[in-house]
């Protein structure tokens, strides 16, 4: 069996985290078993789908390296639902229905208010039509057959459809529902997996009569614990970070996929700079019940660590002009994002101002002696420092620090062995007399 799953986003705004780690994890199961990872577009909401939704689906999924091996939009699929629902309506599987939205709101009162699940009451057939009113229709559950599934999270699921409604699956002005096209996509386009969150637990267990209908063997199903905020509950927060967020505070794709990756399983969240050990490693019965916490501190740090991981081929298209490996070899331990590289590649080849105490001065001017005279294709920081500490008895702070002041004017940030050879021995001599000078 070939592995095939879907990744099926509605076009009425921007992919946030939520959906994103859905789509990871249908992404990585493909991979890992060697299968194909479709993007289906859900636009049969024609009125609120928007192309530059879809635009930015795709966009997004490119930045965070999520390819998809094939595209099918459900607005190019209506011939085949109406088929389906054709052969559906000829066995009797879907039926037609007129009461308003009032009237069912009446009704599900009335039932809770007697202590009964407000489950939808069947018309007799022979009813009459209330004249002028357009049905919508719903699907006509089994009641004789009980649900039951084996889920890839979850474990052993039950559903009893005597105490589910008939789900509807039309509207009266004709365009579709969730359910009944969704199944009928999945059939026709050989989905194997599907990979949702557990709030679609319910659809499941009313799309597999849907499938059991159509003559189809249903995918296998894993429905993932949901996302909540760092203030333990589910946040409306999650909802507005969508990858746009992400790119203006420095966040790397690849710190969101190993975030994403892991939140909710057994398995540790590492700073992996490539997906590969990722997809290896992912494994449904690793995935946990309880809601997994989304924290965008531990995102930051995540993003800081793969950084200090990162080769300078990776990068390399944005770095500042002249930065080479060994630059980037030397500033990538003392960065957050990416953005952080130009600061301190202005420390290197910029201007630099320190505000030196009046007592190193003299021992500034002693530095600017002994750096003139070193031999600068060695060790320049070790030498300077060793020279330093026997010709003025200074030692620890009192020796690095006026140093690192006025070659940088910073008292932190990365280690001076590395950044001293990149800044230059007449540059560093000039910061030199230009600090003891001051």
């Amino acid at each position: 069996m070939t592995v095939i799953t879907r990744f099926a986003p509605s076009p009425t705004g921007n992919l946030h985290v939520g959906n994103v780690r859905t789509a990871l994890h249908n992404w990585m199961w493909a991979k890992k078993h060697g299968g194909k990872f479709l993007l289906r577009i859900d636009d049969t909401d024609l009125e609120r789908s928007k192309e530059a939704y879809v635009d930015g689906i795709r966009a997004d999924l490119r930045w965070l390296g999520l390819d998809w091996d094939g595209e099918e939009r459900q607005s190019a699929r209506f011939d085949l639902y109406e088929r389906r629902f054709e052969e559906l309506k000829a066995v009797g599987r879907v039926y037609a229905c007129y009461e308003t939205p009032e009237e069912l709101d009446l009704r599900r009162k009335v039932l809770l208010g007697r202590g009964l699940p407000p489950v939808y009451e069947r018309k007799d057939a022979d009813a009459p039509v209330p004249e002028g009113r357009a049905p919508h229709w719903r699907f006509k559950l089994d009641h004789e057959a009980m649900i039951e599934w084996t889920d890839l999270v979850r474990g052993p699921q039950h559903f009893d459809p005597k105490l589910m409604s008939d789900p509807v699956i039309r509207r009266a002005d004709g365009s579709w529902l969730y359910m009944l096209p969704s199944a009928i996509d999945d059939i026709d386009m050989g989905i194997t997996h599907v990979v949702r969150g557990e709030d679609h637990v319910t659809n499941t267990a009313t799309q597999l009569q849907m499938f059991a209908a159509l003559g189809a063997t249903p995918p296998h199903f894993a429905h993932e614990a949901l996302l909540t905020g760092t203030e333990g509950k589910l946040s409306k927060r999650l909802g507005s970070l969508g990858m746009d967020a992400f790119k203006e505070r420095g966040i790397e794709p690849m710190a969101i996929i190993a975030l994403l990756a892991r939140l909710g399983t057994s398995e540790p969240v590492e700073p992996v700079t490539t997906a590969s050990p990722l997809v290896a490693t992912i494994d449904f019965g690793h995935f946990g019940r309880a809601p997994a916490r989304f924290d965008e501190e531990e995102l930051a740090q995540l993003n800081a660590k793969i950084l200090h991981h990162t080769d300078f081929a990776t990068v390399a298209d944005r770095l500042p002009d002249g930065m080479d490996a060994v630059a980037w070899d030397a500033i990538r331990p003392n960065i957050s994002t990416l953005a952080d590289v130009a600061d301190w590649w202005s420390v290197v080849s910029g201007e630099v101002n320190a505000d030196i105490p009046a007592e190193d001065r003299d021992y500034l001017a002693e530095a600017v002696k002994i750096a003139a005279s070193l031999a600068w294709d060695a060790d320049p920081w070790h030498a300077l420092t060793d020279a330093l500490k026997a010709s003025s008895g200074r030692k620890g702070k009192a020796l690095f620090l006026p140093l690192r002041q006025a070659l940088t004017g910073h008292d932190h940030g990365p280690d001076m062995k590395a950044l001293l050879p990149l800044i230059g021995q007449a540059r560093a001599i000039a910061r030199l007399e230009k600090a003891a000078a001051n």
